[in-house]
């Protein structure tokens, strides 16, 4: 299926904030960063002008407490991610999209909000498959830029005793608590968080695809080939978009290995 079609995905503006905060002497941050911030904000439904999503404190909210734990596992400072919705409040308080009072209020809940995500991303319950095994391929230096060295560890940790492969898990840096992994519904759990994170994620990429299929429907355009009559294609366009950008944020292609290739060591149902 042709995206330049259905346009699941968001083509941000990163960029373009990232540019302007350089000309602008604010500290830098990383472009997947700001890519990131800017996709999760657009798919979690904020409003748009002019291709940036529109910030308030439901949005940012929802950003930061509810959205990016659930998805990133990142291989740099998980300070940046505040630190780019800074930026972004400064972008728009010089486009005049935000007032003085307004900019101050968002700055004060980006530094607080922030401080829970740093929280939210130690924690060992609320991890996801996908989180989980980026921290213990990066813990064992592999190299995961190479979807065939992440093979050929699967591969290995696949036959590791079961009893190994929690003692490994209650190890893996990155993560607080007793995660309990051991414990019989423990697996279940992970699982049902990961799905559930991936079919929200879904959600938000048929509802860009929508907004877009709707406006090309207002301007006299015919439909795209793709949806003529044959909407489990796109259901699975969709899903595969989804698995994508779940690797994005954690190991480019370890989603997909674990749902096709090694459903054991992450099972998501009985």
């Amino acid at each position: 299926m042709d995206d330049e079609d259905l346009h699941l995905l968001p083509r941000t503006r990163a960029a373009d904030l990232l540019d302007w905060a350089v000309a602008e002497g604010f500290d830098p941050v990383p472009e997947p960063v700001v890519r990131t911030v800017l996709t999760l904000l657009e798919l979690g439904g904020a409003r748009l002008h002019d291709g940036v999503p529109e910030l308030s404190s439901p949005v940012l909210e929802h950003l930061l407490y509810e959205q990016l734990h659930l998805y990133v596992q990142p291989d740099v400072d998980p300070a940046g991610y505040p630190a780019a919705v800074r930026l972004l409040i400064e972008w728009q308080r010089a486009a005049r999209r935000l007032n003085a009072k307004r900019a101050e209020k968002l700055r004060a809940e980006a530094d607080w909000q922030g401080e829970v995500l740093l929280s939210l991303l130690r924690r060992s319950d609320l991890v996801t498959w996908p989180r989980l095994y980026a921290l213990l391929l990066r813990a064992d230096g592999v190299p995961t830029g190479d979807p065939d060295a992440v093979r050929e560890w699967l591969e290995a940790f696949r036959e590791l005793p079961a009893e190994e492969r929690f003692a490994a898990f209650d190890r893996v840096p990155g993560l607080d608590g007793d995660g309990n992994w051991d414990q019989p519904g423990r697996p279940l759990l992970i699982g049902v968080s990961t799905d559930g994170a991936r079919r929200l994620l879904e959600q938000g990429l048929m509802r860009r695809s929508y907004r877009n299929l709707a406006e090309r429907s207002a301007r006299g355009l015919p439909m795209p080939v793709e949806l003529s009559g044959a909407f489990e294609e796109f259901e699975e366009a969709v899903a595969q978009a989804a698995i994508d950008l779940c690797g994005e944020w954690t190991v480019p292609g370890l989603p997909r290995l674990l749902l096709e290739e090694f459903p054991d060591l992450a099972p998501e149902e009985y």
